[in-house]
């Protein structure tokens, strides 16, 4: 989508058949003359995805020049190492600074924790290949990593394409944050909110550590004049965002 004079954002769809279901995420490209930033990479081994994403928009993951993630959780960072050693860029990385170490794989991520890993591995489908299995266990306990080249403060401002402000909503994860596109009035949630069959929600409570934090976080995003929000899980919302968000912020879970 264009939104301006040669400064663009496109809603990228990611989808996989995982552990017999089909699993859809959405990372968000955006680009200018200089720049080409990706927002979050997907789960390990979706870089041929990415590039199928890409190449529909005339666009190719090697000319990725910075790669923003909204947090540490593995469908975000997933294919990150995958993107940085194929490129042919010097990619820079960003991330909050509560992220940083965890996607460095100095910290263990805070949901692939031994419990969680163990509930993985029993959930798997009995007719899985051993192979497969293995393999899977093995990633969960040895997760992508890569180095976090600079971190993002509260409400910083990016030149980049067209400009991006750096908007902090914990919760999901404890340094999540979310991005506001001004350009095209456009919120990167990341996993802030959710979209369920054309509907916008607030966080997922399954999947998010500290679910009064994150419902507390929606009201850093009414301060924002929003057209269109993308969650990385459930896509694309263009209904009356600021009323819907405005909405979910006055929600609190018991």
């Amino acid at each position: 989508m264009k939104v301006a004079k040669n400064v663009e954002i496109e809603m990228l769809t990611l989808s996989a058949s995982m552990m017999g279901k089909v699993e859809t995420i959405y990372p968000t490209l955006l680009w200018d003359e200089k720049d080409l930033l990706l927002v979050d990479t997907g789960y390990p081994g979706q870089l041929p995805l990415l590039e199928e994403a890409f190449c529909k928009l005339g666009k190719s993951t090697k000319e990725i020049t910075s790669i923003i993630m909204t947090h540490q959780d593995l469908d975000h960072i997933g294919s990150l190492p995958d993107i940085i050693k194929e490129s042919e860029q010097n990619i820079e990385v960003l991330s909050s600074p509560f992220e940083q170490p965890y996607i460095q794989g100095d910290k263990p991520l805070l949901k692939l924790t031994p419990e969680a890993i163990k509930q993985a591995q029993a959930s798997l489908p009995p007719q899985l290949p051993e192979q497969w299995r293995s393999a899977f266990i093995f990633m969960l306990k040895n997760p992508p990593r890569a180095q976090v080249h600079r971190t993002l403060q509260d409400g910083e401002q990016l030149p980049c394409c067209g400009g991006i402000t750096v908007i902090p909503t914990p919760g999901h994860t404890p340094g999540h944050i979310s991005l506001y596109h001004q350009p095209s009035k456009t919120l990167i949630a990341g996993d802030a909110m959710v979209v369920t069959e054309g509907q916008l929600f607030g966080p997922d409570e399954m999947h998010t550590l500290d679910l009064r934090t994150a419902y507390n976080s929606l009201h850093q995003l009414t301060q924002y004049d929003i057209d269109t929000v993308i969650c990385y899980h459930g896509g694309m919302y263009t209904g009356a965002a600021n009323r819907r968000i405005a909405e979910l912020a006055r929600e609190m879970p018991l």
